[in-house]
């Protein structure tokens, strides 16, 4: 692309960008959100909305795409250039079968009888690694993991041997295992079928890790190109020296610990099963007051489901929960919980005067005056303006929602926060910010935090100790650098080299030395 212009009314979201891609290459592009990476690739495929202008030149070879009309880019998409999505749930059809779905993007680009496409379906499936193609591409999506939904999506963007796949954040929402997987998936497409990758991230490991070259964005203009590994080593804009820096690095922080007089959480043998599932199984967990303890492990291990426990929202078969030595439910006011999701919630149509204090009228602890002052003390305590109390969700940045969803938290300053995967759909500055704000938090109120995540380097950057659960199980817990450095347990191990290396030199090293047989 040349002189690439995207314009929403007076905004300009792309700025005159210019960007190519080679046969066999995978390009990361990568800033934070609202730099304007997901605009300018959709702009290329013509699916921005019609309020955008387009102007510029995106060429696939010698076919201009900017302009072109709606058939020649209905013939491009799908067949020469292909998207996987961020979120793979919402990218497939839950009324149609993995197959079916398939073998239609496969019928509207080639003459394939049913019979055919479902048999190029199943090949397809085997060649992204979905084990039993036969069996699965008769399974509807929700019937697949996370991580084979996603395996499904890319066989979706492979299915007419397209010159150049656009994967837009396609491991943001995974577990690091699965993202391993996902990785190593493209990068052998990419060796085998010699398809250009162009990788949309704002994950720094996933691009040390996948990328040949990086192009960085801020505020939609492309700043600095450089390769992968010339990038990382002498990087030559200030923001991306920045984003660098703000990467949470595994094993970079000291040992952290704090003295513990009291316990403000604690688990004995609980077990919750959902009919036939056992989601928790006879877990024993504690946390002292002024401590931080990570709860880690692979979506389905009980995380979540331990944290409702602990707030009370989610009453165990067996076992026993106590809060502050009491029930949860006794405890109510003294446990405060971060949500994962910011903008889900928060009530669009509150002010955030009204969402942060939401606690405080529930529970009738302020009114009038006093009530406006205790919100903005709160909103100081998360670095937000004043000004913001009169805003609406929808007018704030991801990551000032999150401060708004902490602030919330902390209203009734409570003895026990939970956070559960707060981090996890932010910027990695943004992310950055976030996890030095509870980090201040926590020493200046000394509250109890059971912070729930699997990303370990997060947990490494702000946990005192660490448990690690697999399948309903505690398989290992303690301080957070003998846990997440010297693991004992082979799975707190897998879990650990799974996490990329954010230095494309370090994280080739491992991969090559783990790709070596013994002996």
């Amino acid at each position: 692309m040349a002189g690439l212009w995207v314009s929403f009314g007076a905004v300009e979201a792309v700025r005159g960008v210019d960007l190519t891609i080679a046969e066999g290459e995978i390009l990361a592009l990568v800033g934070e959100s609202g730099s304007g990476k997901s605009v300018t690739a959709r702009a290329v495929l013509g699916l921005l909305p019609g309020t955008a202008s387009v102007s510029g030149s995106a060429r696939l070879g010698e076919q201009e795409l900017v302009g072109a009309s709606d058939e020649t880019l209905r013939q491009v998409r799908g067949q020469q250039i292909a998207m996987v999505f961020q979120e793979p749930a919402t990218a497939l059809n839950p009324v149609h079968t993995v197959g079916w779905q398939i073998a239609a993007v496969l019928r509207a680009h080639q003459p394939l009888s049913k019979a055919q496409a479902l048999g190029e379906a199943v090949r397809l499936l085997d060649l992204v690694g979905i084990p039993d193609p036969g069996e699965r591409v008769r399974h509807y999506p929700h019937q697949l993991s996370g991580g084979q939904k996603q395996r499904v999506v890319i066989a979706l963007a492979l299915a007419n041997n397209p010159r150049l796949i656009i994967a837009d954040e396609p491991t943001t929402a995974l577990d690091v295992t699965v993202q391993a997987e996902i990785l190593d998936l493209l990068r052998d497409l990419r060796d085998r079928l010699g398809t250009a990758i162009l990788l949309i991230t704002h994950n720094m490991g996933v691009v040390a890790d996948l990328a040949d070259r990086v192009a960085v964005m801020h505020r939609g203009e492309l700043v600095e190109q450089a390769p992968v590994e010339d990038l990382f080593a002498r990087p030559s804009r200030a923001y991306t020296r920045e984003l660098l820096a703000a990467v949470p690095r595994l094993g970079h922080r000291e040992p952290a610990a704090v003295a513990v007089d009291d316990v403000a959480l604690s688990l004995d043998q609980a077990v919750v099963r959902y009919k036939d599932f056992l989601a928790v199984d006879h877990v024993d967990l504690r946390v002292g007051q002024g401590e931080v303890v990570g709860l880690v492990g692979e979506s389905g291990s009980g995380k979540s489901t331990i944290g409702k426990v602990a707030a009370g929202l989610l009453r165990p078969e067996s076992g026993t929960v106590s809060v502050l030595g009491g029930a949860p439910a006794a405890a109510r006011r003294q446990i405060g919980f971060v949500f994962q999701d910011p903008g889900g919630s928060l009530n669009p149509r509150m002010s955030i005067e009204d969402c942060v204090g939401e606690p405080l009228r529930v529970h009738k602890v302020a009114r009038g005056a006093d009530y406006r002052a205790r919100v903005a003390a709160l909103l100081d305590s998360v670095r937000l303006p004043a000004s913001y109390a009169r805003r609406r969700p929808r007018e704030l940045s991801g990551g000032q929602r999150q401060r708004v969803g902490i602030a919330r938290a902390l209203a009734l300053r409570p003895t026990l926060l939970i956070a559960d995967e707060p981090t996890s759909a932010l910027d990695v500055s943004v992310q950055a910010a976030i996890l030095d704000l509870v980090t201040d938090l926590q020493q200046t109120h000394g509250f109890a935090c059971l912070f729930i995540s699997h990303d370990l380097a997060v947990v490494d950057s702000l946990a005192h100790r660490v448990t690690v659960l697999h399948r309903g199980k505690v398989i290992e817990e303690g301080p957070h650098h003998q846990v997440l450095r010297t693991p004992t347990a082979d799975y707190t191990r897998r879990l650990v080299n799974a996490v990329p290396i954010p230095d494309p030199v370090a994280q080739r090293t491992r991969r090559t030395r783990e790709a070596t047989p013994v002996g």
